[in-house]
């Protein structure tokens, strides 16, 4: 068990660098002078040398990576070009937000679909199911950015239940688990959740229809076990795969809520990087972008993890 995830964590190594190396590139190969945005339109050579040099642009491609990796290595993403502040911090403090919206919605999404996906697959082709695998379609089909929309529209602008955008009264530095600032969250948490429902549930009803045709359920009930003995089992079963969806899905939210922390006006990486990508601000993108598909590589180590733990037969 220890070996194996001794070797699950020394293959996080390359991939991290090949993930930073792929961002480095993709940011780079974009069209564009990252300076024009702060540069007066009569800025001088000599004015603009100056600022190559401070941000390293003059710098030759490698260069420009190795040092960036070196400095990243110890905590300094750069500076960035519009706000003129470090990006370690903008970037912490969009992703804690991020994460609390991400962590909510998968929360939300995983009870939902797994209840909707235990439903349809313990009643298969009943009216249940139908129902269930409606929902869970709906729900992968819809447009979040359009549901995000329609939601503002319905529960802000008609009937005034919920306020529209925002993370708080206060803002987001000063962030409580009260109803004043949870509020705020339930329209972008349930917009971000509907997706992951989807697919959870439609895994879920997949995994538990199998499973109830696997011999070790005929033999269960050969011996007179309940129901919820079976259920018991047929948990523990579906769990691993289960937990490896949802890993996944929360993976995809924290890079992939771009649309709806823009919609919501939500501060957290995706409102993060959709200015960053207007703005043309390298060092920002390239932080955000880093911090994001870290996350996601240590989370689906994680993930490996627990999978080990709940299934031994992964281990052997």
């Amino acid at each position: 068990m220890l070996a194996y995830l001794l070797k699950r964590v020394l293959y996080t190594l390359p991939i991290m660098l090949g993930v930073a190396l792929v961002c480095f590139t993709l940011v780079h190969l974009a069209p564009g002078d990252p300076l024009v945005s702060i540069l007066p339109p009569d800025a001088s050579a000599e004015l603009q040398a100056q600022l190559r040099e401070l941000y390293g642009f003059n710098r030759s491609l490698p260069e420009q990576f190795g040092l960036w990796i070196w400095r990243a290595l110890h905590g300094d993403l750069g500076t960035s070009i519009a706000s003129s502040r470090p990006v370690i911090d903008e970037v912490l403090r969009a992703v804690t937000n991020t994460l609390r919206l991400a962590m909510v919605a998968t929360l939300i999404g995983f009870l939902l679909g797994g209840l909707f996906g235990f439903v349809a697959g313990y009643f298969r082709n009943s009216l249940l199911d139908r129902a269930a695998s409606l929902l869970s379609v709906l729900g992968v089909s819809v447009p979040h950015y359009w549901l995000g929309m329609v939601m503002v529209i319905v529960f802000s602008s008609l009937l005034m239940w919920l306020p529209a955008t925002g993370a708080g009264t206060s803002g987001s530095d000063q962030w409580a688990w009260d109803w004043e600032h949870i509020q705020f969250m339930l329209l972008p948490a349930l917009t971000m959740s509907v997706i992951p429902m989807g697919i959870i549930a439609r895994t879920v009803r997949a995994l538990v229809a199998e499973l109830l045709e696997q011999e070790f359920i005929v033999g269960l009930r050969a011996k007179g076990l309940t129901q919820f003995g079976i259920f018991r089992h047929v948990v523990k079963n579906a769990a691993p795969t289960a937990l490896a969806v949802m890993g996944l899905q929360l993976g995809y939210l924290l890079g992939g809520s771009i649309l709806i922390e823009t919609v919501f006006s939500w501060p957290g990486t995706g409102f993060l990087l959709n200015s960053a990508i207007f703005q043309r601000d390298l060092p920002l993108l390239q932080g955000t972008i880093l911090v994001l598909a870290l996350f996601f590589v240590i989370l689906n180590l994680l993930v490996d993890m627990l999978q080990t733990l709940l299934d031994p037969r992964i281990a052997r």
